[in-house]
């Protein structure tokens, strides 16, 4: 194992690197988890790329709901590339370190990503709860204006909530700085506080409440809003229609927050597991390349100007 990187300030010791275990104590599975992170990765590239080629260059997606759409793109596509690249590398070496900034830099900014993520998701069940109750204002209601309002409430609510807590608390560690995972996961780093914590642990309670709970009692109640305004529809052909235009982000929004739940709403212990390293790779990997591919296989609008950009393409 690498020696260890501390500084001497005063009478405590400053860490200026960690050191990410990753899988340096299983070698033979090194490789497997390299070529198998590339491949979730060129998918989740070229997957979310092509949603915000097709929302921002076609007319017929310039709608609000393209337009959260495209927002979840490019936010899928900053959070895989904040996170994968690095496990990637770090899953080839044993015992890869990373420095105390570049660490805190990674670690805030996925914090900040996923957060807008939470918020994200509540208001696209917001738009889908006024198009299916009220879909005759439902181009006044949601004007190009006030959609652009809320995705930028969604990114400045997402950023006061990451430098909150970092600005308020300052933390330290007592010297241990060895991370039992593939990159600066919030709860790996978390287990080597030697800082009093209790005001930061408060912080963090109050800024998951507001990013997780309150988004997802949101969305619960839009879509009970919505199974009320659909149940008002009396032919069940025209019910269906109107219910599966939610489907695709009811299983996005089922995937991301059961994911965060387990990764973060559960017990948590001073010991890592690899057992959370596996469910990081599937938040960090596997979630950014299901979402664009769900909105794709089960929208029409999406697949006819696939079909259409296809179509101009080959002649």
């Amino acid at each position: 194992m690498k020696k260890m990187n501390y500084q001497e300030i005063g009478n405590y010791t400053k860490v200026t690197e960690f050191i990410l275990v990753g899988l340096s104590r299983h070698p033979t599975s090194q490789s497997v988890v390299f070529w198998t992170l590339m491949f979730l990765y060129i998918v989740t590239l070229a997957g979310n790329s092509l949603i915000i080629f097709l929302v921002g260059g076609n007319s017929q997606l310039h709608t609000p709901m393209y337009f959260f759409l495209g927002n979840l793109s490019l936010l899928d596509l900053l959070f895989s590339t904040s996170v994968v690249p690095l496990i990637m590398v770090n899953s080839l070496y044993n015992f890869s370190t990373i420095s105390y900034s570049s660490c805190f830099t990674q670690l805030a900014f996925r914090a900040f990503l996923a957060l807008a993520e939470c918020f994200l998701l509540a208001i696209m069940a917001y738009d889908r709860f006024v198009a299916i109750s009220n879909p005759l204002r439902y181009n006044l209601v949601m004007s190009s204006r006030v959609c652009i309002f809320m995705a930028l409430l969604a990114w400045m609510a997402a950023l006061l909530l990451t430098v909150l807590p970092i600005l308020i608390f300052p933390i330290s560690f007592c010297g241990q700085n060895v991370v039992n995972h593939f990159s600066c996961e919030v709860q790996a780093i978390f287990k080597l506080l030697c800082s009093n914590t209790i005001s930061l642990q408060i912080m963090m309670i109050a800024c998951a409440v507001i990013s997780m709970p309150v988004p997802l009692m949101f969305i619960l109640f839009s879509y009970l809003c919505i199974l009320k305004a659909v149940l008002r529809i009396h032919p069940t052909k025209a019910r269906l229609k109107a219910f599966s235009t939610c489907a695709s982000h009811l299983i996005v929004v089922t995937i991301y927050f059961g994911t965060l739940i387990y990764i973060y709403m559960r017990p948590q212990s001073k010991i890592s597991h690899n057992g959370d390293k596996i469910v990081s790779i599937f938040y960090a990997a596997v979630t950014p390349m299901l979402n664009p591919l769900i909105y794709t296989l089960r929208n029409k609008d999406v697949k006819a100007v696939l079909r259409r950009v296809n179509c101009g393409v080959k002649s």
